[in-house]
């Protein structure tokens, strides 16, 4: 089993990347940790610690960053995309667990000191919880044996704006302090995503399942394609961002990568675009090719 640390800010994708992650057995759950993005840190914890009660599953959760690296405080979410609540307004309660007491970086600092060359980093939301654990403990850096970014678009248009993808968006100096820190970055971006449609006929598919969690994920999924449908002329569904950032944790066969060194723009109108170069140091993977259908099959055969 590979150990896994995964950080997000649980909008309706990370939740099926949770469930993705909590169905496959080659991943031992360290910990989720939560980060400002998609809605508050505080609203990113109880969706986190919400979506494992519907699971059933005991993971601990730390919260981390409620603003970016260079301390702003956000004020854009994306509720216009994953409900009020985000999770598709599917929340009828608060969650019964609660977070763990550590700072989601301090966590990850003390993970990999206790466990050098062993721990995988996957990372759905702003880098901004990976971003202060390096600052603060540097010489943890060739102790992380991967770190898995869902995150950027190097070769396609962003889906914020014409430049940036949305976590990169959300904190860019973050974004470019780990892709330059030499951390052995996997970064899954919208080059690839884009192309990991998941059908909306698949949600009457989970709702014959008879189980609450599957119909839960296809309720809360459901506000996601209509968000989808309203944005993409005919899609038919939605992009798996966050659960392709868990198949290239599992198997990085889903994927095929180019080696090059990205530049993350932190000011201006193009803040937040991710610029790749063959040349420059240090480099990172980027994946620009998915098996789309050999994952969805995968993911399929997992998240419900």
């Amino acid at each position: 089993m590979k150990p896994i640390i995964i950080d997000v800010d649980t909008g309706i994708d990370d939740a099926l990347a949770m469930s993705y992650a909590l169905n496959s057995p080659e991943l031992e759950l360290l910990a989720f940790t939560t980060c400002f993005g998609n809605v508050s840190v505080e609203e990113a914890t109880r969706n986190t610690l919400a979506v494992l009660e519907k699971a059933g599953k005991k993971v601990p959760v730390y919260a981390g960053a409620d603003q970016s690296f260079n301390g702003r405080i956000k004020t854009r979410s994306a509720k216009h995309v994953h409900g009020e609540d985000g999770l598709g307004n599917t929340l009828t309660q608060e969650p019964l667990a609660k977070e763990e007491s550590q700072f989601a970086p301090d966590f990850m600092v003390q993970q990999v000191k206790n466990r050098p060359h062993e721990i995988t980093i996957i990372t759905v939301g702003p880098l901004t919880n990976l971003a202060l654990a390096i600052k603060s403990a540097p010489e943890i850096i060739p102790h992380v044996k991967e770190v898995v970014v869902m995150g950027g678009a190097v070769k396609v248009p962003g889906n914020v704006n014409a430049y940036a993808e949305a976590n990169i968006f959300a904190d860019p100096e973050a974004a470019e302090f780990v892709l330059s820190s030499g951390l052995p970055v996997t970064l899954v971006g919208l080059d690839v995503t884009m192309q990991t449609l998941l059908p909306k006929s698949k949600l009457d598919e989970w709702r014959a399942a008879g189980n609450e969690m599957a119909r839960f994920l296809a309720d809360m999924t459901q506000f996601y394609i209509s968000y989808y449908e309203s944005s993409y002329h005919d899609i038919g569904g939605c992009a798996l961002h966050d659960p392709l950032a868990v198949a290239a944790a599992i198997d990085p066969s889903f994927v095929s990568t180019e080696t090059m060194s990205v530049k993350v723009s932190i000011e201006g109108e193009e803040a937040g675009r991710t610029v790749g170069y063959p040349e420059g140091e240090p480099k990172v993977r980027v994946c620009t090719e998915v098996d789309a259908e050999r994952f969805l099959e995968h993911f399929l055969s997992r998240v419900v």
